[in-house]
């Protein structure tokens, strides 16, 4: 296969060329048009990595479109596939909560069902875009560490985030803006938001040290690797470091962004953050780590398409030293070089012909084709 007439993204610059792949790898790539007969004409398109997506729970709006509506597994499972592949995302980390009381994260046989999913549809080859697991593991439940020790054994398990979600902590160190979020979510009158509150600060107390050092101590036993979530200070940020973890997501301040790349962990910030301009929790922008040259990594988190919409963002924002080729790497080879897939992210001879087709028009990128493994899937 010849993609013809393309803007190259490669690791360190874009060239214009074309580029030749097969049996699942790139075979080679020139500055030059291909004279062979049947290339495919790109039409002047960049030619991307495919993009590799560490954190998204968009697996669970599928399972469950509604409340308490329980889709299909496998209808589920190919309908959050697709949009994957039509984001241009062909390494995905589909994250799965375990611990949260209230949405079905203490119970095996709901996480078993998803992970199921995963597993089933990975083996009979039925996903376009490769499928590994995310687990993320909130922390003040007594659940969590007896049910990651359940799953931890799972082949596609790449990355187990320790979170902490109760009042006043990280993310929700404004009571209000706590309070905004969960009385919204669950539908709560203030009396039983009161008695939520107290319930999750009681379960803190309890349970959140105990988890933390029983599972970060699991996974560097076994080689997984681990993410801080939500870090808000220095303090913090020498927990998750002492915890092991590699890759900070979503630090909240400027303060532990600057931390955790002192540390040398990986910063990862949300791609919704850089397309809506900010934080929807009033925590600091991702564009703000970008200018003060503190973003390795972006994540879709809630909204597939926002990855390449913000890769492309940020190549055009004025406010920071981001090329084309800088601004792509934070959504393919930097989070797969993140988790030690060196075959992936890059295009280069020898590596997976994982590649995404995207024009601009109008100012936006929209995804024309994508290969996984050298197969079209979109």
């Amino acid at each position: 296969m010849i993609i013809n007439n393309v803007r190259l993204v490669l690791e360190n610059e874009v060239v214009s060329g074309s580029l030749e792949f097969r049996d699942e790898r790139i075979s080679s790539f020139s500055e030059t048009s291909s004279q062979q007969p049947g290339a495919l004409d790109g039409e002047g398109a960049w030619l991307l990595p495919g993009l590799v997506e560490l954190h998204t729970d968009n697996l669970d709006k599928f399972f469950t479109p509604r409340p308490k509506v329980d889709w299909p597994a496998h209808s589920a499972m190919s309908s959050h596939d697709a949009l994957m592949v039509s984001s241009g995302i062909t390494t995905v980390l589909d994250a799965i909560g375990v611990g949260d009381v209230r949405d079905g994260g203490h119970r095996l046989d709901n996480l078993s069902k998803m992970i199921d999913a995963i597993r089933d549809t990975n083996r009979k080859g039925l996903n376009r875009a490769e499928h590994l697991l995310h687990l993320r593991c909130e922390l003040p439940h007594p659940t969590t560490a007896s049910l990651f020790e359940a799953l931890m054994g799972t082949p596609e398990l790449a990355l187990v985030s320790l979170m902490d979600h109760s009042p006043g902590q990280r993310q929700y160190a404004s009571l209000t803006k706590y309070r905004e979020y969960y009385q919204g979510k669950y539908q709560l009158n203030d009396a039983e938001m009161d008695q939520f509150e107290h319930d999750q600060l009681t379960l803190a107390a309890a349970w959140s040290q105990p988890n933390r050092e029983t599972i970060a101590g699991l996974c560097r036993e076994h080689g997984i690797a681990i993410a801080s979530h939500d870090d808000a200070t220095a303090a913090h940020v020498e927990e998750s470091h002492a915890a092991g973890s590699r890759i900070a997501e979503f630090p909240t301040t400027l303060e532990a962004a600057r931390a955790s790349r002192y540390r040398n962990m990986q910063v990862l910030m949300g791609a919704p953050n850089i397309v809506r301009g900010g934080s929807h929790s009033g925590n600091v922008a991702a564009w703000e780590l970008a200018a003060s040259g503190l973003l390795n990594i972006l994540s879709s988190d809630y909204y597939p398409a926002s990855l390449l919409d913000a890769a492309f963002r940020l190549a055009q924002d004025a406010r920071n030293s981001l090329g084309m080729a800088q601004a792509i790497a934070l959504v393919t080879c930097n989070p797969a070089r993140a988790l030690g897939l060196f075959d992936r992210g890059v295009i280069a001879e020898g590596c997976r012909a994982d590649l995404v087709l995207a024009h601009t028009a109008h100012g936006y990128p929209h995804v024309r084709h994508v290969w996984s493994k050298g197969r079209q899937v979109y």
